[in-house]
């Protein structure tokens, strides 16, 4: 399932007319995806992930395949980079274990470049809105508390995509 999706944010993330030479992957677990946009994009000068979990990293370190890419452990609320410096930030499946959401995308607005886009692939589903009610109450899981949650970082462009099953989408924001 995991391949199925990161396959699939992949193709929404790259698009002909859009060459981005700076990507970060947030909580990007093994760097499957990001071992796809490489394969798919040679223009792209670097490619950075980042992981809370240093298994994650030595994971994607040990399976890394191209000299272009680069891992290393840190969380998305402190992100270890200036600001403006990725054309292209994408997250998938890690947003919902992200320990403070709004200042995680905080962070990510502010290393994004002027004209980049966060590709943000998750759970967000009008169905899991049980699932607010108890255990998961402050986390961002249907469309309108994550639009809220980009609108105050600054985010002002939003595309939905359904991406997987019912319960799997992807956003596509701009500042």
């Amino acid at each position: 399932m995991h391949h199925d999706i990161a396959s699939r944010t992949a193709d929404l993330v790259l698009n002909p007319t859009d060459c981005p030479r700076r990507v970060l992957d947030v909580g990007c677990g093994t760097g499957l995806l990001l071992r796809l946009i490489a394969a798919r994009q040679p223009e792209a000068e670097e490619l950075i992930g980042i992981d809370a979990a240093a298994g994650m990293i030595a994971t994607a370190r040990s399976m890394a395949n191209d000299s272009r890419l680069s891992f290393s452990e840190a969380v998305a609320e402190d992100l270890p980079f200036p600001g403006e410096s990725f054309d292209l930030v994408v997250s998938t499946t890690s947003f919902d274990h992200w320990e403070d959401q709004g200042a995680g995308l905080s962070e990510c607005a502010r290393v994004l470049a002027p004209a980049g886009r966060l590709v943000l692939t998750d759970l967000f589903s009008p169905m899991l809105a049980p699932t607010l009610l108890v255990a998961r109450r402050s986390r961002a899981r249907t469309r309108n508390r994550v639009e809220n949650l980009l609108k105050a970082a600054g985010f002002r462009t939003m595309v939905w995509h359904r991406l997987y099953a019912l319960i799997i989408c992807t956003v596509v924001a701009a500042k």
